[in-house]
């Protein structure tokens, strides 16, 4: 019976999966009114950072709910506009820079294990090829080796004076 229930509602099957995919700090466990206690704001403050773009809180059966890692943002939030005197454009143009920071620095660490991986990969195939060299061949120390003499392809291409070449 739950396995049909669960069939029936794909979207909720989702929400639990992403929910198990959390990290612990990402995972929306307060109701706005314990957030708004948790962060020393009052609970309308949060909705109009919500409404500004500037929480995301998590939405279970239709009711918000905050994570610590949306209490520790409201709480920078405070901070840059009480301590600081920035309004709330200039947050949200803050949030939006520490996103990006923080997505380069992912795709920069992704990058970087890859370069790792290629620099293995191209080891592997350099010591794969430096075996497959025939072992019997000796190299021969310069000077020691005679190269047939040939003559020269381009002698009778040159114009005749009647000088006899030597």
């Amino acid at each position: 019976m739950k396995e049909r229930k669960r069939a029936e509602n794909p979207g909720a099957e989702a929400a639990r999966v992403r929910r198990e995919a959390l990290k612990p700090e990402d995972e929306p466990l307060y109701v706005i009114s314990v957030a708004a206690r948790l962060a020393d704001v009052h609970p309308q403050t949060l909705r109009i950072y919500e409404r500004k773009g500037l929480l995301n809180p998590a939405r279970v059966r239709n009711r918000r709910r905050y994570s610590e890692a949306d209490i520790e943002q409201c709480r920078l939030i405070q901070e840059l506009t009480q301590e600081m005197g920035i309004n709330l454009a200039g947050v949200k143009m803050i949030l939006d820079l520490r996103r990006s920071l923080e997505a380069m620095r992912r795709r920069v660490q992704a990058l970087e294990e890859e370069l790792e991986e290629t620099r293995r990969e191209m080891e592997e195939r350099v010591r794969r090829v430096r075996e497959s060299f025939r072992n019997d061949i000796v190299p021969v120390p310069r000077g020691e080796l005679m190269l047939p003499h040939y003559a020269n392809p381009f002698r009778s291409l040159r114009p005749t004076t009647g000088r006899r070449e030597e």
